[in-house]
């Protein structure tokens, strides 16, 4: 069991800005330091947790002092006061869902293992590190957030997660905060995450927070979307895409048989990758200029893959506009006049 313990700390101690910013969201970086109030996650600043150094012995990352109350540890320590989490095998499940790491996994490691170097920022790695840090959206802000868009998925969709307290940095002051998020998964066709979609969150839970930018992405987008409902290696012979991931929630919301893709943007949509055995495209419409064009793009690579290209259009501004204002038998009715009839059969509620 110490070995264990030993064990989940270093490598805990490997991300421990991550750690900090999950357990001790009320704190901020300083330098090479978390500055946070007490281990509880007090707002304050009175404890200092080391974000850089060895794996061990003084001066080591993930190591802390509380100057007011001469408290110390590891972060194995602020996951258990911060949680207030009594048992350390409750301590040592929690450390382990952070990681995203099975127990026969880690319990095959040795005190030796080489320290992996970390994700450099924007990369596939980072987003699939941020992705295995957040939590299934059940119970969440984020589950709150998208209900109150009308949007109802299933709970097997995997593409979704909610991190409580999320970096976010303003691209033209520099200052940081973290906020609650909406985290999506923008994946290949084979399922491997290649890059993310932040939507940061009003705490109070109204709607996005109040920010210049409140969505960003990251990764290798270019080819890979937000998929719901997407089994990789079946084939999908019918299928819909679009630019945005509210848009493509709301058909799947009406649709839920109907696997859709969320490219993010314009550009990205215009090079989605088709998955094997499509037949048929629905695209989702887009009023502005961008939108049409890749949507003009998107149409044409697949009439040359073979592929028939239909385009969906919505009746007011989006299909999220059109789910929370018209009602989703309206929006079915809509939809019903744009569909193949066999795939309006087949995917729409009867009726």
């Amino acid at each position: 069991m110490p070995r264990d313990a030993s064990e989940l700390a270093r490598r805990l101690a490997r991300d421990a800005e991550a750690v900090c910013r999950h357990y001790l969201s009320n704190g901020r970086r300083q330098g090479r330091y978390w500055m946070v109030g007490d281990v509880r996650n007090t707002p304050g600043r009175s404890m200092f947790v080391r974000l850089s150094g060895p794996e061990a012995g003084p001066g080591a990352a993930g190591h802390w002092t509380d100057a007011a109350s001469a408290q110390h540890g590891d972060l194995l320590d602020v996951i258990r006061e911060s949680c207030d989490l009594t048992h350390f095998r409750d301590v040592a499940d929690e450390a382990r869902r952070f990681l995203a790491m099975p127990r026969s996994r880690l319990q095959s490691q040795t005190l030796g293992a080489q320290r992996q170097p970390a994700a450099a920022r924007g990369s596939p790695d980072a987003a699939r590190r941020l992705f295995a840090m957040s939590q299934p959206i059940a119970g969440t802000l984020a589950e709150r957030y998208i209900a109150g868009r009308g949007i109802l998925l299933s709970t097997r969709e995997r593409a979704l997660r909610f991190h409580p307290a999320c970096y976010y940095r303003n691209l033209v002051t520099g200052e940081t905060q973290t906020l609650p998020a909406l985290i999506a998964a923008v994946s290949g066709l084979d399922g491997r995450i290649t890059g993310l979609q932040r939507t940061w969150l009003d705490p109070a839970g109204n709607g996005k927070a109040h920010l210049v930018d409140p969505r960003r992405s990251l990764g290798h987008l270019l080819g890979n979307g937000i998929w719901l409902g997407l089994q990789p290696g079946t084939p999908v012979p019918v299928m819909a895409a679009g630019e945005g991931f509210e848009t493509m929630a709301s058909l799947r919301t009406v649709m839920p048989a109907l696997p859709v893709a969320a490219a993010t943007s314009a550009n990205h949509l215009a090079g989605l990758i088709f998955p094997p055995g499509c037949t048929r495209l629905y695209i989702a419409g887009d009023a502005d200029a961008a939108g049409r064009h890749g949507i003009e793009r998107l149409s044409r690579r697949a009439g040359e893959a073979g592929i028939l290209a239909l385009v969906l259009q919505p009746r007011l501004g989006d299909f999220n506009d059109d789910l929370r204002q018209l009602g989703p038998a309206r929006l079915v009715a809509w939809l019903r006049g744009q569909l193949i009839p066999d795939d309006a059969r087949l995917f729409l509620p009867s009726g």
